[in-house]
């Protein structure tokens, strides 16, 4: 080094070492931990956190690309990430997306190094690497069932033609499928699934990010015709504004009519269901959730799916109180 560190004031040092992409390496680290000076310890404590931090985020990183680089060794070029975008929702169709990298793509250093399972990111930073990937990806494509394929095969096998749709979409067939929890049927190519890939695998996790925001651009498409509903805002996710707007104004064209759920929203559950419903709601002690449980299980007027709602209703109750 030009400089010994010791000859350095503080304020150099953290001209030096603190800016953002300065990187530090352990013998400084070291170096900086023997100084006597209290600010040049203070500096080693922050420095050290995010070394630790970035050591940790290359590890992410290195064990996401694992199975690409084994693929890519062996020959196979063309590997597509798989993976979904609204599964929960009572309104919308469900998209998904395949993504195809380079083969050598190594994305530390640049944009892509924060490429995770879309769940973990804020809308800011899908929308930020949505346009990364779509730059730094040798093939994207996008699939979608729509919301009376959803109604007429149910979610989980609509999910799955969304899926196939998204390897079909794809302008070069690949060579081999990483896929999120299952298997596509009607893909012919190898495949691998991963229970909670998008967490996992970075080609999987890439499909989250772009299924999850063109997801989402459909969904404001959707607000805009029908604005009563705030699907701008959740997306069509069950919160407390969307019930409360399917009670007032009943279900639009967009919404899944097959979710048990919407069957309660709109009112064509049993008499005995709502009444009971409204009992729970008022039980606010351990002492009268044991009651309202012997009264739920002497009841026999409720079909299957009124009873595992309050079921279910209860357990929440439970652990309320």
């Amino acid at each position: 080094m030009a400089d010994k560190l010791s000859d350095l004031s503080i304020a150099d040092l953290r001209r030096r070492y603190a800016g953002p992409d300065a990187r530090v390496s352990s013998q400084v680290l070291s170096r900086l931990r023997r100084d006597p000076r209290q600010g040049v310890r203070q500096l080693y404590q922050v420095l050290k956190r995010r070394e630790e931090r970035r050591r940790q985020e290359e590890q992410r990183l290195d064990a996401m690309l694992n199975f690409e680089r084994v693929l890519w060794k062996t020959g196979t070029r063309r590997v597509a990430g798989v993976d979904e975008a609204g599964v929960g929702p009572l309104a919308g169709p469900v998209v998904a997306a395949a993504v195809v990298f380079p083969a050598g793509t190594e994305p530390a250093g640049g944009d892509l190094q924060r490429v995770d399972d879309s769940k973990r990111l804020d809308e800011g930073a899908r929308e930020e690497l949505a346009a990364a990937i779509r730059e730094g990806a040798a093939a994207v494509a996008v699939g979608v069932a729509t919301v009376a394929e959803i109604d007429r095969i149910n979610i989980y096998q609509a999910g799955l033609l969304a899926m196939r749709r998204a390897v079909e979409g794809l302008a070069e067939p690949p060579q081999h499928v990483l896929v999120d929890a299952r298997e596509i049927p009607g893909v012919e190519m190898p495949q691998n699934p991963f229970e909670k890939g998008d967490g996992l695998n970075f080609s999987i996790a890439a499909a989250s990010i772009i299924a999850k925001t063109h997801r989402d651009a459909l969904m404001v498409e959707l607000d805009r015709a029908h604005p009563a509903y705030g699907f701008a805002r959740h997306k069509g996710y069950t919160t407390a504004e969307h019930q409360e707007a399917i009670r007032r104004h009943g279900p639009c064209p967009a919404h899944r009519l097959s979710y048990p759920v919407m069957r309660e929203l709109c009112g064509e559950f049993s008499d005995h269901f709502y009444e009971l419903r409204e009992r729970l709601e008022a039980v606010a002690d351990r002492r009268g959730l044991r009651r309202f449980e012997g009264e739920l299980a002497a009841s026999g007027e409720l079909a299957e799916e009124e009873e595992r709602k309050l079921k279910l209703m209860l357990r929440r109750a439970w652990d309320r109180v």
